[in-house]
């Protein structure tokens, strides 16, 4: 399990372990600063994990690079062994037809060695681009749920305040009506 996944695992466990918020199933309360440090971590992660798959990604110039070797040495062979048949005055035209075939089997392994190299490097290279997208769909999907989680909080306490300014605001609307101007008492007492 790489650095990546098992600080996912602990921002999943940390979002399980959070209290939920009173009167609520749904949402939770979180401790702003134990997420950033899990999410700096993560961030800091991230290219190191991006790293180890281009490191790999290179390794397939060396699997070519052997492949090419391997072909270039049974060429050589091959054509060893022409030289050695063609020397030979009586049998040169089973020589030749022989180093032709060789070459022909050996060109054609090279290329096949060649080929499921390339198919293998692609293999690797597509497996950690893909690997990389899973990880940052995760993180992107626990950001998301974390910007939620923390909307939520603050729009219930927006609406609580915006009740008890309401409930002010009629209160003394309702005392306004109650008061009696000093003009008015002079008025009332003649």
């Amino acid at each position: 399990m790489s650095r990546i996944e098992q600080l996912i695992s602990e921002i999943e466990e940390y979002i399980d372990s959070c209290k939920f918020q009173p009167l609520s199933n749904t949402k939770i309360l979180v401790n702003k600063e134990e997420i950033e440090e899990l999410l700096v971590e993560l961030r800091l992660r991230i290219p190191d994990e991006i790293k180890k798959y281009q490191k790999i990604i290179s390794n397939q110039e060396a699997i070519l690079s052997e492949a090419r070797s391997q072909a270039d040495a049974m060429v050589e062979q091959a054509t060893i062994q022409t030289n050695e048949l063609v020397n030979e005055h009586e049998i040169m035209q089973k020589a030749y037809a022989q180093a032709n075939e060789v070459v022909e089997q050996a060109s054609q392994q090279a290329q096949t060695i060649i080929d499921n190299a390339i198919v293998e490097a692609n293999g690797i290279r597509q497996s950690a681009v893909q690997y990389t997208d899973d990880m940052l769909k995760s993180l992107q999907n626990i950001l998301n749920h974390t910007l939620e989680t923390a909307q939520a909080p603050f729009n219930s306490f927006l609406s609580a305040v915006r009740s008890s300014y309401d409930i002010v605001t009629s209160n003394r609307g309702e005392l306004a009506s109650g008061i009696i101007e000093p003009a008015d008492e002079q008025t009332t007492e003649e």
